[in-house]
Parts: C-alpha cells; structure tokens; sequence
C-alpha cells in the first residue's frame, strides 16, 4: 500500500514538481493550492505526511497547521521562501517534523520525506549497518554483539542520524531535534556529543562525516 502525502502550495508548478519526485518513490500524492483546501481534504481522509507551504492566500500555513493538528497528528514538513529562525521557531513549537527553505532540491526534499515517514512508521525500529545495530523497543545499540552503553542524549542523537541516513544535517537542526527548539546552548553542544558519540562507535564512528560550514552526515557504504 502506497503512502499518501498531500502538498499543499499556491504555486502549481512546485506542487507538479514536488509530485513528480515523489509519485517516482511510488508516494500517493494529493494536491491542495491553499489552507482551507487542505483542511477540507484532511477532514475527509487519513495522510502519512503533509507538506506544507507558509505563504499562501486565504489561511497560510501556520494557521492551517495548527488547525490539522487539532484534528489528528499528522508529521507535517513545511516549505517556506524564507529562513528566518523565526519562522522556523514557529514552526517547530506547532509540532511540525522538518523545516525547508526555498529554492530546494527535489531529491534532498524527497529524501527528507522518507525520513519523516521512517521516524513515524511503527515497524521502522531497527537499524543495521554492517555490525552496527540499534534496536529502538530494546533501547540497545551494540557493534557484532557488544552492547554500547551511550548518555540518552547520544542514544537520541545516533537514533536521529540512522533515520536521516545519507542526509546533511544542520547543527541547528540536531539542536532543534534532540535537545529541543527552546534550548540556550550553540553549536559546541553538538559538536561535544558528536565527538565523544564517534568514540564510542570505535570504527563505526569514521561514518558520521563533518559537512564543512553545514554540519553532519552519517553516510555507511559496504567496506570492499
């Protein structure tokens, strides 16, 4: 059974676009070109991710979130033509899963779209990587068969690479997403944890990889 994702954005060609991308990963794809169309369709049928536009005529999305998510918790992804933190701050305290500005790429957008959609499908609670196993109902991580004792914070941190696998990650977005939207601490916090999380990954941790000026990517690829 397919995925059914609705786009919702005033401009009809990032909505072709936007479908085109993901109809290719075999997504159900449904548009809506403004808030209260979206909501009109959310009340009818259940969706496994909603990408959502900010500005836009009639209700924008900030407004139409709210409403959505007072009828049922659906992840939501938000679009925006501006990267304010602002906006971003606001975002994130409705409940939305990730943030992407304008003008962006339709692969990292659908790449992004498989995430969230990994993080919120309940069969989706191990990961392997060679030796490298977490098992989110057990809370374990170990490497061949050594368990790696790991702070909650790391544990939430590796969880969080495994399900954006081969995706760039800000420092501000693993901030936002594991200590929270409304944490004081800077990038040093992030930095602090992925180095002594590299540690304790012994050789696994070559794979969390430094993306100069962005942030992190854990990226495995099979040893020939």
């Amino acid at each position: 059974m397919y995925m059914k994702i609705l786009v919702v954005d005033d401009e009809a060609l990032i909505r072709e676009v936007v479908k085109e991308y993901l109809v290719l990963e075999n997504f159900d794809v449904k548009e809506a070109s403004d808030g209260e169309e979206a909501l009109s369709y959310i009340k009818e049928e259940d969706f496994d991710l909603i990408i959502m536009d900010i500005m836009m005529p009639k209700k924008d999305g900030f407004q139409t979130v709210k409403e959505i998510k007072q009828l049922k918790d659906v992840p939501v992804l938000m679009l925006s033509a501006r990267g304010e933190e602002f906006d971003k701050l606001i975002g994130f305290n409705l409940g939305i899963d990730d943030y992407v500005t304008k003008p962006f790429s339709p692969k990292e957008l659908v790449a992004r779209v498989k995430a969230i959609t990994k993080r919120h499908t309940k069969q989706n609670v191990t990961w392997k990587f060679g030796e490298l196993t977490m098992d989110d109902v057990a809370h374990e991580v170990k490497i061949e068969k050594e368990l790696i004792t790991l702070t909650p914070k790391e544990y939430e941190l590796l969880k969080y690479f495994f399900a954006n696998h081969k995706i760039a990650l800000s420092r501000e977005q693993l901030l936002t997403n594991i200590w929270g939207y409304d944490f004081y601490g800077d990038d040093r916090t992030v930095d602090t944890h992925v180095k002594t999380l590299r540690h304790q990954l012994k050789e696994y941790g070559d794979y969390i990889k430094t993306i100069r000026k962005v942030g992190y990517k854990f990226e495995y690829e099979e040893r020939k």
